[in-house]
């Protein structure tokens, strides 16, 4: 642990620990009640045993070994990124897809992160493979169908556990991974829910207008699980449509869910220590566990 410097003054401290409570206590939309949810009356993130009890639930907590492979997708070799608890043993199965920026070296840390909860992750680069540079502003539609043969590929690995594989993305590989569950169907046979942070929930070569003001019809059409984070101060254009689709799923009695961090704006996960803040790293770890238990509880048998 990195020692303080210059310790924050009384006032500030007293802020610093305002944002951690709020950031702690995330708003959220919930559509059907999950398995884990609360008695009547309490919001959904209200943890009893918590409350009554002072207990705190402990997340799974595995030091990661990886490797790289390569796949055979349907336009390109695909070179993927796999990670594990190290040791002996099977582990359920997440495909985690990259977004604009690539598979690089911050986005392989997420990968990591889910991994140490206890979970076989394949995250396929699918920049990659076609040489494309990082932060592409035009969306490649044939990068679609390399990416979903990961879930093959993922499936196939003798340490996975179970049958099926749960979706994990950030930004434009949230679009990636819709487009796997509904347009390739993967939902289902292959897919048992889906998570994501800050998605990019149109198609990224949609006009303006409908960047801003409607969202891609793929995202009314998913039926697994869903679970999306995003920060109260993400761009406008970018939550408004991850609101609206989240509404049109509920309406249709969709198990989704909804998890807006106070506080925090875009990319909270990834921010540079130097700008990074308390607030933002506390959705970040918060955010991870709730994934690891969400895609935990939809990949039991």
């Amino acid at each position: 642990m990195c020692p303080i410097v210059n310790p924050p003054a009384p006032k500030v401290r007293r802020s610093l620990y305002a944002v951690a409570v709020a950031a702690a206590l995330a708003l959220g939309v919930s559509a059907t009640a999950f398995a884990a949810d609360p008695p009547a009356g309490r919001p959904w993130w209200w943890d009893e045993a918590w409350w009554n009890e002072g207990r705190l639930p402990e997340p799974a907590n595995h030091a990661v070994i990886t490797r790289w492979i390569n796949y055979r997708g349907a336009n390109a070799e695909v070179p993927a990124l796999v990670t594990r608890p190290a040791g002996e043993g099977r582990y359920p199965a997440v495909l985690y897809m990259h977004g604009r920026r690539g598979l690089d070296e911050l986005i392989q840390r997420q990968v990591k992160r889910l991994a140490a909860r206890g979970f076989v992750v394949l995250a396929p680069d699918v920049y990659g493979a076609h040489f494309i540079a990082p932060m592409p502003v035009e969306h490649d539609y044939r990068l679609e169908a390399d990416a979903e043969k990961g879930i093959d590929a993922l499936l196939a690995l003798p340490d996975v556990s179970t049958r099926k594989a749960c979706l994990a993305s950030h930004t434009r590989g949230g679009y990636f991974t819709l487009k796997m569950a509904v347009t390739a169907g993967r939902q289902s046979r292959d897919v048992a829910c889906y998570v994501s942070w800050y998605p990019h929930w149109q198609d990224p070569n949609a006009p303006e207008a409908l960047q801003v003001y409607g969202h891609a019809k793929e995202a009314e059409a998913l039926e697994v699980p869903v679970l999306v984070f995003v920060g109260a101060e993400e761009q406008y254009q970018r939550k408004r449509v991850i609101e609206s689709a989240m509404k049109a799923l509920e309406a249709r009695g969709r198990p989704v869910r909804l998890v807006v961090y106070p506080g925090v704006g875009r990319g909270f996960d990834f921010r540079d220590p130097s700008v990074r803040t308390f607030a933002d790293d506390l959705a970040s770890r918060d955010a991870v566990v709730r994934a690891a238990e969400f895609m935990r509880r939809n990949l039991a048998p």
